[in-house]
């Protein structure tokens, strides 16, 4: 019996290591300007997307979770943070980026995603 618990404790642990560290998100490889990023079951889906440098561009967000922490979305390296209504799309105007990475989450760092600027 004690095997049995050990074992799932270890897999419950790999579980976490996996989800919160070594998890790589899809991509959307598409070329408009403007993204769509559906919230549900925990997940930001794409949770990577790709815009051009230099260029103004938009993300919209369409909730479909209810969990709280699905109700807020942070660009903290873009200092832009927005609510996230439940059912409808929220459009979010990005400003001019220079190339890099910009990260994504709620406010409680569980749902994650990336913005590549290439």
């Amino acid at each position: 019996m004690m095997l049995i618990i050990n074992l799932l404790g270890i897999l419950l642990v790999v579980g976490i290591i996996w989800w919160f560290w070594l998890y790589q998100p899809q991509s959307a490889e598409d070329d408009s300007r403007s993204k769509l990023i559906v919230v549900e079951n925990g997940v930001y889906s794409p949770s990577r997307i790709n815009i051009e440098s230099g260029t103004q561009s938009s993300i919209s967000f369409i909730r479909k979770d209810a969990s709280p922490c699905a109700g807020t979305v942070v660009f903290s390296g873009l200092d832009i943070s927005e609510e996230l209504p439940i059912g409808k799309i929220k459009t979010i105007q990005l400003p001019k980026l220079e190339a890099g990475t910009y990260s994504f989450a709620c406010q409680m760092q569980m749902y994650r995603g990336e913005l590549v600027v290439i």
